[in-house]
């Protein structure tokens, strides 16, 4: 059992995961894409690649989505924005000074 790990205990409740926070894990490629499959029928906007992690990815992903005039969020390390906004997220990142690239549909 040495490879187990305490994920819940019965006296403390949910124990918390110590792993350390990822770091950038962007190839400098940032990429922008749609995506609508398994999401309803919606279209949301993609961005993956970009150098950033933790708190500073989530800033970032904040001054997107007030650009964008919507919601998202931060998944995986990609930044997920409601609604189709390829081309203006492709000259925001380029004019932020990253090498964004349209992909997918």
């Amino acid at each position: 059992m040495s490879n187990s790990r305490l994920v819940y205990s019965t006296d403390v409740g949910r124990v918390k995961d110590d792993k350390p926070e990822p770091e950038a894990v962007g190839d400098g490629n940032v990429r922008v894409r749609p995506e609508k499959k398994g999401r309803g029928g919606k279209t949301v906007t993609v961005i993956s690649g970009l150098p950033l992690a933790g708190n500073d990815l989530k800033a970032f992903a904040k001054k997107l989505k007030k650009r964008a005039g919507g919601g998202g969020s931060v998944k995986e390390g990609n930044i997920e924005l409601q609604g189709d906004h390829v081309d203006v997220m492709v000259d925001v990142l380029k004019k932020e000074g990253y090498d964004a690239k349209r992909s997918g549909g």
